[in-house]
């Protein structure tokens, strides 16, 4: 789904006139309560479904009501689905804080080693993200994404700065 972000899912249906309960897989929910519209993927493609009530729960769930879903039969449709919003709806991030997808290609230096090389992707695995980063000599560096390592952001000139743990970039590349 290039250009756009996942939000959340669609859970169950909510009451008995169509309203629905999601997950808003997001950091602050209070962030998204004036959506006016999201993109429900339905058979692989992204339809714009528009908002007439969005009411926040616990643990980032939120009961939605959407125009034109007005019985359960409607509503019951659309369970399970995953929700997306256009990439220009995320808010801004500031300092050590990034989006993902938004420091592929930065230059990763590290405090003791110097250039690493370029972030190629984030991959997300269940215990740890990490960045893949490609060394100059072409070989992958992978180093763990988290508050301890990440020392610094620099977005106007592209680079994250790190202190990666003793030997582990010398390791890749032996």
């Amino acid at each position: 789904m290039e250009g756009y972000f996942y939000l959340g899912k669609i859970l169950k249906l909510f009451a008995s006139k169509g309203a629905l309960q999601i997950y808003l897989d997001v950091d602050d929910p209070e962030d998204y309560t004036e959506l006016e519209s999201v993109f429900v993927k339905m058979n692989e493609q992204l339809i714009p479904f528009f908002i007439d009530d969005l009411e926040l729960r616990q643990k980032k769930t939120a009961v939605v009501t959407f125009a034109d879903v007005d019985n359960v039969d409607q509503a019951s449709m659309l369970t399970g689905c995953e929700l997306y919003l256009p990439l220009n709806q995320l808010p801004e991030l500031t300092g050590n804080r990034f989006y993902y997808h938004e420091v592929k290609g930065f230059e990763l230096i590290d405090q003791n080693y110097g250039l690493v090389g370029i972030l190629d992707d984030v991959l997300e695995y269940p215990h740890q993200d990490v960045f893949r980063c490609i060394h100059k000599s072409g070989k992958e560096i992978l180093i763990p994404v988290s508050d301890e390592i990440i020392t610094g952001l620099n977005r106007d000139s592209k680079q994250i700065f790190i202190q990666a743990p003793e030997g582990l970039i010398e390791l890749y590349l032996e």
